[in-house]
C-alpha cells in the first residue's frame, strides 16, 4: 500500500511539473506564441521522450489538440510507449503515399495524436533538411495547436539541431549527475549553429523532495542545499539550549525534592501527597514550567 502510494505520489509531482513546463513555454513568447516545439537532449538515456510524452498529454488536457512527432529515426520508442502502432508513418507522408490524415493516429489521451517514423529509415538527417519537411512543419503547425517533436539527442547526430532551426522553439532536457558538462555545453552551441530558439532547460530525473518540490536552494558554491539535513540540524540547536539550565536553580530543585517529604508535613499537607514528592531515581525531564512551580512552592514554605 505505501508503495502504491509513492507510486501516486510520483505522479502527481510530475503531473504538476509538466504543467508548470506548459505554462513557462507558453510564457516564452507572449507576442508571438508558441506551438512547434523540440524535444532533445544532449545525449541518451537523458528522458526526453518521457518529457515530450508528458508534455503532450498536458497540452491535450489543458483544452487543446496536440500532435506528437516521432523524428527520432533510428531509435523509435514514442509507439510503444503510448501503445499504439500505425499503419503509416512520417516517411510515407514525405514521400507521398499517404494523406497526414491517413497516418496519424489518435492516443489514450483525449486531443492527443501521434505520427510515428518508420524503421530503417536512410538518411534520415537529409530527409529532414528537405523542403518537403519543411512544409510539412507549415501544414502540421496550421492543423493543429501544438506539434511536439521527439528528437535524438543532438550532442549524438545532428537530426535535432535541422529540425530546431525550422520550429518554434528548443527545449534541452539535462538529467541531473549524469550529463557531462562539456557534451551539454557542446549540445547548446551546436543548436545555436542552427539558430534554434532555445527557450529553456528540464531539468529530469532529480530528488525532489515534497518538502522542496517547489523550490530548490543552492549556496554560494554552486552546491545544493539539503533542506531536510538543515531542518533537523536547525531543529537541535533549540533542544540542547532546552538542557542547559543555570546551575544554582538546578541544584536548589534537588535540595527541595528531597526535602519535600518533611516540607508538606510541616505545611499540613495531606499524607497521601508524600510519595509524589519522593526523589525518582530515574532521570526524567522536566519541563521549565513544572520546575519554576516547585521553586516557587518551596520558596513559599521558606526552604
Amino acid at each position: 500500500m505505501a508503495r502504491k502510494r509513492k507510486h501516486q505520489n510520483e505522479q502527481v509531482l510530475m503531473q504538476n511539473a509538466v504543467k508548470t513546463l506548459l505554462a513557462n513555454i507558453r510564457f516564452a513568447s507572449v507576442d508571438d506564441p508558441v506551438s512547434s516545439i523540440v524535444i532533445t537532449s544532449s545525449v541518451p538515456n537523458e528522458g526526453k521522450t518521457t518529457v515530450a510524452i508528458n508534455l503532450a498529454r498536458a497540452i491535450a488536457t489543458s483544452g487543446r489538440d496536440v500532435l506528437l512527432v516521432e523524428t527520432d529515426m533510428r531509435r523509435r520508442s514514442l509507439a510503444g510507449q503510448l501503445g499504439v502502432h500505425p499503419s503509416h508513418g512520417l516517411y510515407a507522408v514525405l514521400a507521398g503515399d499517404c494523406t497526414l490524415e491517413e497516418a496519424v493516429v489518435p492516443t489514450k489521451t483525449g486531443d492527443c495524436y501521434f505520427l510515428d517514423a518508420e524503421p530503417n529509415i536512410p538518411n534520415p538527417a537529409d530527409i529532414l533538411a528537405s523542403h518537403r519537411f519543411r512544409k510539412f512543419v507549415k501544414e502540421v503547425n496550421a492543423k493543429y495547436d501544438y506539434v511536439v517533436f521527439d528528437t535524438p539527442p543532438v550532442g549524438t547526430f545532428v537530426d535535432a539541431a535541422v529540425i530546431a532551426a525550422v520550429v518554434d522553439a528548443t527545449v534541452l532536457v539535462v538529467r541531473e549527475n549524469y550529463v557531462k558538462r562539456r557534451d551539454l555545453v557542446g549540445a547548446y552551441e551546436q543548436l545555436q549553429k542552427a539558430e534554434a530558439n532555445v527557450i529553456g532547460v528540464v531539468l529530469n530525473a532529480c530528488d525532489r523532495k515534497a518538502d522542496d518540490y517547489y523550490y530548490a536552494y543552492y549556496n554560494g558554491d554552486g552546491v545544493r542545499v539539503d533542506l531536510d539535513a538543515e531542518a533537523k540540524a536547525a531543529a537541535r540547536v533549540p533542544a540542547a539550549k532546552a538542557q542547559t539550565r543555570p546551575p544554582h536553580p538546578t541544584a536548589r530543585t534537588a535540595q527541595a525534592a528531597r526535602q519535600a517529604p518533611q516540607t508538606a508535613a510541616r505545611a499540613g499537607a495531606p499524607q497521601q501527597a508524600a510519595p509524589a514528592a519522593q526523589p525518582v531515581q530515574a532521570p526524567r525531564p522536566v519541563s521549565p514550567s513544572s520546575t519554576a512551580a516547585m521553586i516557587n512552592q518551596f520558596q513559599s514554605t521558606g526552604r
